[in-house]
């Protein structure tokens, strides 16, 4: 069988496979086919609410005949020889968009729909390894299994007010806030609890904001704290992020201090 057929075949048994990988394909080499690089969303997180997202993942090699084909898919098992699910391409069964640039080399994509209301659930934030196949003009080609990674999250949300406005200069002013992130197993927003989020101020006319105090979020993601007016400016709430959810940072409510 040649090598573009097997490909095919290869192609064709995990889109069947759903998110049930079908065992793993050792990393290979055949012929003079090069993978130069693989970047999953533009390099960066890839981070779903509770609708669907769509991402791009490209891989560029080189082969003296030129590149044919590739496709991918992404696994979230520990095991990258026999991951415990993994999600195939939106057009799995099509050849992959190929863009040459030269007659060696191209860099071929596809894209991956993630669906937080079908299949998704929390556990599956975290990191998750990226596996590719690469065929060649003349039939060489090339598998890797977990050529790199990639990290899918939880999208996050923060909210900020700060009261009462105005408010007199050494009075008490208060800051509220919630932080909450994407749920995938109700398919709703809910509170992050016993986070470390940072207050943080930036006075009026000015470009930077500084951190007052840290404060953690309660069993719903709720945030509290006071602080003593003294100057006009703006009040946030920013979160630096985990492996699971993105950092955010409120936008800033102003506060006049009379």
């Amino acid at each position: 069988m040649r090598k573009r057929a097997i490909f095919a075949v290869l192609t064709a048994a995990a889109a069947l496979g759903g998110l049930t990988a079908p065992a793993a394909y050792a990393d290979e080499t055949v012929g003079d086919i090069q993978i130069n690089g693989v970047a999953v969303n533009g390099g960066k997180d890839i981070v779903v609410g509770t609708a669907d997202t769509t991402i791009t993942a490209s891989v560029t090699a080189t082969d003296p005949s030129g590149i044919w084909d590739a496709d991918f898919h992404l696994g979230r098992g520990s095991d990258p020889d026999n991951p415990d699910g993994f999600i195939t391409p939106d057009q799995n069964t099509t050849p992959a968009d190929c863009v040459a640039a030269s007659s060696t080399t191209s860099t071929c994509s596809k894209t991956f729909t993630f669906e937080p209301n079908w299949w998704l659930t929390n556990a599956d934030a975290g990191t998750w390894k990226v596996g590719v196949h690469v065929s060649a003009e003349d039939d060489s080609w090339a598998v890797r299994d977990a050529y790199t990674t990639t990290r899918v999250q939880r999208h996050s949300t923060l909210t900020v007010n700060a009261g009462p406005e105005p408010v007199a200069s050494g009075k008490t002013l208060t800051v509220t806030g919630k932080l909450s992130r994407a749920n995938w197993d109700t398919g709703a927003y809910a509170g992050y609890t016993a986070q470390p989020v940072k207050l943080q101020f930036r006075k009026a006319g000015t470009s930077t904001y500084s951190t007052v105090k840290t404060v953690n979020t309660s069993s719903t993601g709720g945030l509290t704290a006071t602080v003593t007016a003294s100057t006009d400016g703006y009040w946030r709430w920013s979160f630096a992020g985990t492996t699971t959810t993105p950092a955010v940072s409120a936008a800033g409510d102003y506060v006049d201090v009379q």
